[in-house]
């Protein structure tokens, strides 16, 4: 797959970040501060095929890495960037697309939309495949954000949208109700573990008889069996 380089100075958004997208078969490099940032894209720039850059970091700030990446780059290559920040100022927005950034995300955040907005970044810079599977009767396109069961579309709310991709990427693995909460509605995300309970019956419903690939692991959570 791609090479993704994830620059944050808080180990647990890298680690977040990195658990994801290592799901997907991305090959993930870590730094800790603006300077290591720069150094792995100085050094591995050729090999990269995304950075996700915090803005507010040690050393040089997310700006500041992308400015010199720009200025590095001239007419040789576009390395795609994601702004990474808890800033949510428009102007800060606004700034960061502006100097080059190709796509911004705020947090708190959900991995999973995380997740798809990189596969819909890599897509459209020529870097991946595009991401249609098809489960059966079932097709999930996540470059359109489209679910189909046998070729009619399914009208799913975002968040069971992101819950069926967050399953469908976790096929066969059984997931506590804790687990789907904080990657689905995001780690800072405080509300009961019975919202999962109630968006997976509402998902069954919307899918017919596809609903039955989400099976009940009693006591625990859902485990999705879908089969291509």
């Amino acid at each position: 797959m791609s090479t993704i380089l994830i620059a944050d100075d808080e180990a647990r958004i890298r680690r977040l970040v990195s658990d994801f997208l290592k799901r997907d078969g991305h090959t993930i490099l870590e730094a800790a501060d603006g300077d290591e940032a720069l150094a792995t894209i100085e050094n591995r720039r050729r090999g990269l095929d995304l950075a996700i850059l915090d803005v507010m970091m040690p050393g040089k700030d997310g700006f500041e890495i992308l400015r010199e990446l720009r200025r590095q780059e001239g007419g040789d290559g576009h390395l795609p960037v994601m702004m990474l920040t808890a800033r949510a100022e428009d102007a800060d927005q606004v700034r960061g697309l502006e100097e080059g950034a190709d796509d911004y995300v705020t947090k708190p955040f959900s991995p999973v939309v995380l997740a798809a907005r990189v596969r819909t970044l890599l897509k459209r810079e020529g870097r991946a495949a595009a991401p249609v599977e098809q489960l059966g009767a079932l097709s999930i396109n996540e470059l359109r954000r489209e679910v189909l069961i046998d070729n009619t579309p399914v009208e799913l709310t975002p968040k069971e949208y992101e819950l069926l991709v967050y399953f469908k990427n976790n096929r066969s693995i059984a997931l506590s109700r804790e687990s789907i909460l904080n990657a689905v509605w995001g780690y800072d995300y405080f509300g009961d573990l019975r919202t999962v309970d109630t968006h997976v019956k509402k998902l069954r419903a919307k899918l017919g008889a596809c609903g039955a690939m989400i099976e009940t692991v009693r006591g625990y959570g859902y485990r999705f069996e879908g089969s291509a």
